[in-house]
């Protein structure tokens, strides 16, 4: 019996689709690993002189957490760019370039410093958001008491994991700044949620 007209066309669509898919997520990879390497290899061949100081941008906090799988345009809220430095947790072999800004361009080819949180040394609350689904997928791994370090041209520091919380985006409260030196690292929740997802994961840790 010859195919159904209307099927055949169906099964073109849904196979041109899937090539598309697949072009469109094997860009985004292949554009974020190579930014990655790149811009890692800089980092680690950069003399101190060489490097452009990024602005100690200390605006009023969002409304909201960064919400890294929906993306967000260009905010004046974003800095100015530039590489602060490189997140790192060894027994998850994590390893990422962070960048100023939470702007969808910088968070689709690294981590991003949140505006309005203190930058790496400084005494405060030192805010960074990731996607769940590139970056921050071994987060759902994490453990208290876990060690992350941050190292920037101006030196290495290194936190250690002390909660692990779900909160509403509304929660901006989890970037307050208490005193010490502090970590909070942002991600989307679930982690293997469909769709944007409506909860933020929140790692909080406190320098050694």
């Amino acid at each position: 019996m010859p195919e159904n007209p209307t099927r055949r066309v169906a099964r073109l669509i849904l196979l041109v689709l899937g090539i598309v898919g697949v072009g469109i997520y094997c860009e985004a990879w292949l554009y974020r690993t190579g930014y990655q390497l790149y811009e890692s290899w800089k980092f680690d061949h950069e003399k101190v002189e060489d490097v452009r100081p990024v602005p100690a941008k200390h605006v009023a906090l969002r409304a909201v957490l960064p919400d890294p799988d929906r993306g967000v345009a260009k905010s004046p809220l974003d800095g100015e760019g530039g590489v602060l430095g490189r997140i790192s947790i060894p027994r998850l072999h994590l390893s990422a370039i962070v960048e100023e800004g939470v702007d969808e361009a910088t968070l689709s080819r690294a981590v991003g410093h949140i505006p309005g949180t203190a930058l790496p040394g400084e005494i405060g609350n030192m805010g960074i958001a990731g996607h769940r689904d590139t970056f921050f997928q071994k987060l759902k791994d994490l453990q208290p008491h876990d060690e992350i370090d941050f190292t920037t041209h101006s030196g290495r520091y290194r936190y250690t994991v002390d909660g692990l919380t779900v909160v509403e985006p509304s929660d901006v409260s989890v970037l307050a700044s208490k005193g010490g030196k502090v970590l909070t690292i942002v991600t989307c929740f679930p982690f293997h949620y469909i769709g944007a997802a409506p909860r933020r994961f929140i790692v909080h840790a406190v320098a050694e």
